[in-house]
């Protein structure tokens, strides 16, 4: 009888278990069909067409290596594209990080009236990008824009052209793409300063530390994690972004804020060329993927260091 009782409750134990790892599949199974038909499969259709031409109406003819051999080769709008984008990324990241934490850290303080200017950091990362980007490049009209009256204003008689310009007009990109951003990454940096304990803070200053050696030995250390999570969410947004540039100057003037993102758009719908800008997404895909794995092997260094 006794092992009869127990083959039973074994019995009711696994078909529990069995229900709930069904349940289980059940919540997961959506997001796994979606992620499989919408991103896996693409992605796998585009690498292999990478070594074919395809524009669409006539049948794929595989090519090999032609694709990457071009793009290396004689694409010499692939390289400007690819600089534009590395410079973009350079400048981008660390001033949207810089300008975040800062703004996290004063909004972490018990000023008066600091939900109003929480609510209005935020909001560019709420708002229409379309909208985002009409203020912006108004406020920078080089003929009428506020900015550039200003700079007339204080005696500066040959204010930049910015988005007009070739010099300018990437700093310009880079500005609006940080203006936007960066009330997000603040939220994000604020809920880890919120984290931090007062006390570390209310020893450090007893044992006579100033502000900077606080934050060197106290913020920054508690809020190195958020910092990488941060890097990594920026890194591959700056990479693949495109929106903006579409929206705002079309890749010029010239060529001056093309980048990959655009140039595979341009190759695929402007050009018909399908096989080529899969070939370039792959190449993007590739230097995206690389970067994620040296930060993350850079994070376990740092992080077993601090």
């Amino acid at each position: 009888m006794g092992k009869e009782k127990g083959a039973g409750t074994s019995a009711k134990k696994n078909s529990l278990r069995a229900r709930k790892t069904l349940v289980a599949y059940s919540f997961i199974m959506p997001n796994l069909i979606g992620f499989f038909v919408f991103t896996f499969v693409p992605i796998v259709f585009s690498l292999f067409l990478s070594f074919c031409e395809w524009d669409s109406g006539n049948p794929i003819k595989f090519v090999g290596l032609k694709n990457f051999i071009y793009m290396f080769t004689k694409d010499n709008s692939f390289r400007i594209s690819l600089l534009n984008t590395v410079y973009y990324t350079v400048v981008t990241v660390p001033v949207t990080l810089a300008l975040s934490l800062f703004l996290a850290i004063l909004m972490n303080k018990p000023l008066k009236g600091r939900v109003f200017f929480r609510s209005v950091l935020f909001f560019p990362y709420v708002a229409s990008l379309v909208a985002i980007a009409v203020v912006w490049m108004a406020l920078f009209n080089p003929d009428r824009g506020p900015v550039n009256n200003v700079l007339m204003a204080i005696g500066i008689s040959n204010p930049p052209r910015w988005a007009a310009s070739t010099t300018w007009a990437m700093p310009t990109i880079i500005g609006l793409t940080v203006w936007k951003g960066m009330g997000y990454y603040m939220i994000v940096y604020l809920a880890a300063l919120q984290g931090v304990s007062r006390d570390l803070y209310e020893a450090a200053s007893l044992d006579g530390a100033n502000k900077w050696q606080q934050f060197i030995n106290i913020t920054w250390p508690c809020v190195t994690p958020t910092t990488f999570y941060i890097l990594v969410l920026l890194m591959v947004s700056t990479f693949k972004s495109y929106d903006i540039m579409y929206i705002t100057t079309q890749g010029g003037p010239g060529e001056a804020t093309k980048v990959l993102a655009y140039h595979i758009y341009n190759q695929a719908f402007v050009s018909a060329k399908f096989g080529y800008a899969s070939a370039v997404a792959m190449i993007l895909l590739a230097i995206i993927v690389l970067v994620t794995l040296v930060q993350f092997r850079f994070e376990k260094k740092f992080t077993s260091y601090l």
